[in-house]
């Protein structure tokens, strides 16, 4: 371990007002984009930016266990579409009538539009069997995994970048596709690409699947269940 340094320490105070406000802008007008892509490639320099941003997430135990694989091949993306089409038929008969009718209503992905894929992956072995922070709970790595993926979806946001987060996979198949190792866990197939137009909300609230849930039915004090 390195040694202590009282000069890796700096003075810590809240952002100007202006940041503070763009912080919160990006935050609450990120949206899941599945059909507004432009068929433009991203500059490469922004995609750095974007990685640079989630290679900056909190990771417990610093152990920094995420992959990012960037797929442009249209022939790739065109297999992984095939592959979420076969889960999706699956998903859609999870439902039952009117539920399923507005199921397959829904466009849930925009692999083919994105220009490009963003494979974020997860490996449990990267700081070896004990790491410090999951001795208790072996899934912190896959959720640092998902602060990465949320630190490149604000940062996106920022740049005029959507970013479809897409989940209706079999594992297996995204991994026979990409080539990627048994031990390595696939988070997410993320859809990137520039967009002119967002929903002012969601878009499963704009379209009734579902509408945000009263923050304050959310909130307990002291222990389960109890309010003030």
């Amino acid at each position: 371990m390195r040694p202590f340094d009282e000069d890796a320490l700096s003075a810590a105070s809240g952002f100007s007002l202006a940041e503070r406000e763009a912080v919160y802008h990006a935050i609450m007008t990120r949206r899941d984009v599945r059909s507004q892509f432009r068929p433009d490639p991203l500059p490469d320099d922004v995609v750095q930016r974007l990685l640079t941003a989630a290679h900056h997430a909190p990771s417990v135990g610093f152990m920094q266990p995420w992959n990012f694989i960037l797929v442009k091949s249209a022939a790739v993306r065109a297999r992984v579409r095939d592959a979420f089409a076969s889960a999706n038929e699956e998903a859609a008969l999870m439902f039952a009538g009117e539920r399923q009718q507005a199921y397959r209503a829904l466009k849930l992905e925009g692999i083919v539009e994105a220009p490009l894929g963003i494979c974020v992956t997860c490996d449990p072995t990267r700081s070896g069997s004990v790491v410090l922070g999951r001795t208790h709970n072996p899934r912190m790595d896959s959720y640092s995994t998902v602060c990465a993926i949320q630190n490149l979806w604000l940062a996106a946001r920022a740049e005029g970048v959507g970013i479809g987060w897409v989940s209706i996979f079999r594992e297996g198949d995204l991994k026979d596709i990409l080539g990627i190792p048994q031990h390595i866990e696939v988070v997410a197939w993320l859809c990137a690409g520039f967009v002119d137009r967002l929903y002012d909300e969601p878009e499963l609230a704009v379209k009734g699947w579902r509408q945000r849930l009263p923050l304050e039915e959310l909130v307990f004090h002291d222990g389960w269940g109890l309010n003030t």
